[in-house]
C-alpha cells in the first residue's frame, strides 16, 4: 500500500514540474534561436573572404656571404593557406597587406561562426526532442 501511495505522490510531482520544465526548455530554445540569429550576422556581411593567414615570414636565402647567414633573416609578409593538402605561401605587396589581412580575418570569423551554427543546431534539436518528450501523450 505504501509503495502505491508513493507512486501516486511521485506521479503528481512530475505532472506539476513538467510545465515548469517545459517552460525552461522553451526559454532555452528561444535563447538558442537568438544566439543563432546573432551568429548568422557574420554570414550576411558583404566583405570579401580570403582563405588563409597573414603573417611575417623570416628565412635565410642560402648565400654564405649574405647577412641572413649571420642571423639577420630576410622578412616578408605572406599569405599562407592549404590547398589539396599542401601549405601554399604567397608574398604580399605592401599596398595589398591591409586588405588581405582584413579579408583573412573575416574568413576566420566566418569559419568560427559556421562551426558555432552547427553546435547551436545540435543544441536546438536536443531541446526540441526534450520538448516533444514532455508534450507527447501516451496513446
Amino acid at each position: 500500500m505504501l509503495g502505491y501511495l508513493y507512486a501516486i505522490y511521485i506521479n503528481s510531482m512530475q505532472t506539476r514540474t513538467d510545465p515548469d520544465r517545459l517552460s525552461r526548455l522553451r526559454t532555452a530554445l528561444r535563447d538558442a534561436l537568438k544566439e543563432l540569429e546573432s551568429t548568422l550576422e557574420v554570414v550576411f556581411e558583404r566583405s570579401a573572404l580570403i582563405k588563409g593567414n597573414v603573417y611575417e615570414h623570416a628565412r635565410k636565402c642560402g648565400k654564405p656571404t649574405c647577412a641572413c647567414s649571420q642571423g639577420q633573416l630576410h622578412r616578408s609578409m605572406v599569405l599562407s593557406w592549404s590547398h589539396q593538402g599542401k601549405t601554399r605561401l604567397m608574398a604580399i605587396p605592401p599596398e595589398k597587406l591591409d586588405r588581405l589581412r582584413s579579408s583573412s580575418q573575416q574568413y576566420l570569423r566566418y569559419r568560427r561562426a559556421r562551426a558555432r551554427v552547427g553546435e547551436i543546431f545540435k543544441q536546438i534539436l536536443k531541446l526540441l526532442d526534450q520538448i516533444e518528450k514532455l508534450r507527447r501523450e501516451k496513446p
